[in-house]
């Protein structure tokens, strides 16, 4: 006998969960969110946070479409204008500017609390989705006719589908029998934000090194945010630093481009690795987010990978006839057909310019300088990768 009655169960109120939710929100389908916390409210002070995304045109127009864009402040974001990327060689350089393709910006770079909140806000005020927070599932089976959870406090939930949104280590996944072994980079990607003696100019600038890939995105004001994903022995090492000494290892590295650097937040690692699936449905079963995949972040797609996965599941259970069961595997399937191609092709493409660039092999690292600089050079290839990056996701409304 279960406790609750839903149609859509989403376990995890991350980004990705919480979009999930809000894109349903409005449908005649009722949604329980469950989470084992809430996100933690906003500091009061001007502090940042480490966590930073790089957040395309395309899921910046599903985060508009769902009212939460409108709830975080404009002075929080950054856009980015234009890209620099750089080879190990000299001459070795593809820049990305937005003009190119005549659109207002690349991409827009703000911190993950603040677009938590605004999402974790707006979905606190949809009608037809229930929050059970804080909570945790110890329990799920799936069968002919509904999905259940168990949640450690006794309580059942039964509905229609069950969707795992829960990361990268989901339960959901693993309870589900639907397993593959990650890839391990043997890499860590270190983050830190610092403040800079000269101005980004909306510039986010990336370097190809053999043994790491280091990106600087622009924050607001001459803040910048930087990823530095290399091997782990080397992450640790950067993360052990002194202030001081990191500031001037990290401006080293990038050429001194924009002078001298301040730590704002001390830096933190987190360990990289490539998850493919063969499936992420089953009936009554759908991942979504890092759920259902893991890519390199060199690109910065991870979480707008997520976000159209957010978007077009919605957008096919919202699809469904009122006669028709949304937790039926052969309607998932749509939803799996839509995303395959997308997700695949960009863990070939991350993966394969980690493969690439990070290594000491002299024929590769011909080759890839080579490739930069010719790439920068062919206008039409250099615009269909614009125009890729950028992500569109089609509307869920």
């Amino acid at each position: 006998m279960s406790d609750l009655q839903s149609d859509v169960i989403i376990v995890g109120a991350g980004l990705v969960g919480s979009s999930l939710a809000l894109a349903l929100a409005g449908s005649r389908l009722r949604v329980t969110l469950i989470d084992g916390r809430a996100p933690a409210p906003l500091p009061e002070d001007d502090s940042w946070d480490t966590r930073i995304y790089a957040i395309s045109p395309g899921s910046q127009q599903f985060l508009t479409e769902l009212g939460a864009w409108q709830r975080m402040p404009g002075d929080r974001l950054s856009p980015v204008s234009q890209m620099k990327v750089r080879g190990d060689a000299q001459d070795a350089c593809l820049a990305f500017s937005a003009a190119d393709v005549r659109v207002p910006q690349l991409a827009c770079i703000l911190e993950n609390r603040l677009l938590q909140d605004a999402l974790w806000q707006a979905v606190k005020a949809a009608d037809n989705v229930q929050i059970i927070c804080p909570a945790e599932p110890t329990h799920m089976a799936l069968d002919g006719h509904a999905a259940s959870l168990t949640l450690a406090d006794g309580r059942v939930i039964e509905g229609r589908l069950l969707v795992g949104a829960d990361g990268a280590n989901s339960w959901v996944r693993a309870q589900a029998g639907i397993t593959a072994a990650p890839r391990l980079y043997q890499q860590k990607g270190v983050v830190a934000n610092f403040a800079c003696e000269r101005h980004h100019g909306q510039v986010a600038r990336q370097w190809f090194f053999p043994d790491g890939i280091l990106a600087w995105l622009p924050l607001p004001g001459n803040l910048m945010s930087m990823v530095w994903s290399t091997w782990d022995a080397q992450a640790d090492e950067l993360v052990a630093l002194d202030a001081d000494i990191l500031c001037e290892r990290v401006a080293q590295a990038g050429n001194h481009e924009l002078g001298k650097l301040k730590l704002v937040t001390l830096a933190a690692a987190f360990p990289l690795r490539l998850l493919h699936l063969d499936r992420i449905v089953s009936h009554r079963l759908a991942l979504v987010g890092d759920a259902a995949h893991n890519v390199h972040p060199l690109a910065g797609q991870g979480v707008n990978l997520g976000f159209q996965d957010a978007c077009i599941l919605a957008r096919v259970l919202k699809a469904a006839g009122a006669g028709e069961d949304i937790g039926e595997h052969l309607l998932l399937r749509r939803y799996e057909r839509a995303r395959k191609e997308d997700i695949l092709a960009m863990q070939t493409v991350t993966d394969g310019l980690q493969r690439l660039f990070n290594n000491d092999n002299s024929l590769l690292g011909w080759l890839r300088n080579t490739g930069l600089a010719l790439t920068d050079r062919l206008g039409p290839i250099k615009h269909r990768l614009i125009r890729h990056a950028l992500g569109s996701v089609d509307m869920v409304s």
